[in-house]
């Protein structure tokens, strides 16, 4: 009796991953066409005043989205130096990245500088939905806010808040 080396499963297995590497190819190919990514340069960002929900000073970006709609985004802010954000809260996590600068944030419903360091630029925190918090820099500071919107900010204490007040 004549032995073979046959192993049905070896064809079997290239069957397999031929099939799924044409079907991963495909759609790859699909989609070829319809994704694009963006590129945003550092000589691109044009910052322009406000928002209104900061006070006075603070400048602002939006790189990729809408704060206002239900969707990620991306926004950068310029902020003077010695500027303030009074204790505030989002209703949704926001993820902060330093750019350029120092940027001072704490965790509390009353602004406690000796509650947290400043940040050097490189530095990342990531602030819970509802958490009490505060900002403020000693120099002028580019941070970058990833978040998902629509992005609103409440004010601890009213008065702190910057919107024109309607009667």
């Amino acid at each position: 009796m004549k032995q073979t080396l046959y192993n049905p499963v070896v064809p079997l297995s290239a069957a397999v991953g031929v099939a799924v590497a044409l079907a991963v190819a495909g759609t790859i190919s699909a989609h070829d066409g319809d994704i694009h990514h963006k590129v945003v340069s550092s000589g691109e960002v044009v910052f322009q005043p406000g928002p209104p929900t900061l006070p006075a000073g603070a400048q602002f970006a939006v790189l990729h989205g809408s704060p206002a709609e239900k969707a990620p985004f991306v926004m950068r802010l310029k902020l003077p130096a010695g500027y303030i954000i009074p204790p505030h809260f989002h209703p949704e996590e926001e993820h902060v990245t330093v750019i350029s600068g120092g940027f001072g944030v704490g965790s509390g419903k009353v602004h406690d500088k000796s509650a947290a360091p400043i940040l050097p630029a490189g530095s990342f925190v990531q602030l819970p939905t509802g958490m009490a918090h505060f900002a403020w820099t000693e120099e002028e500071t580019v941070v970058q806010i990833n978040a998902i919107g629509p992005f609103g900010i409440t004010y601890i204490d009213p008065a702190d808040d910057p919107r024109p007040k309607i009667n």
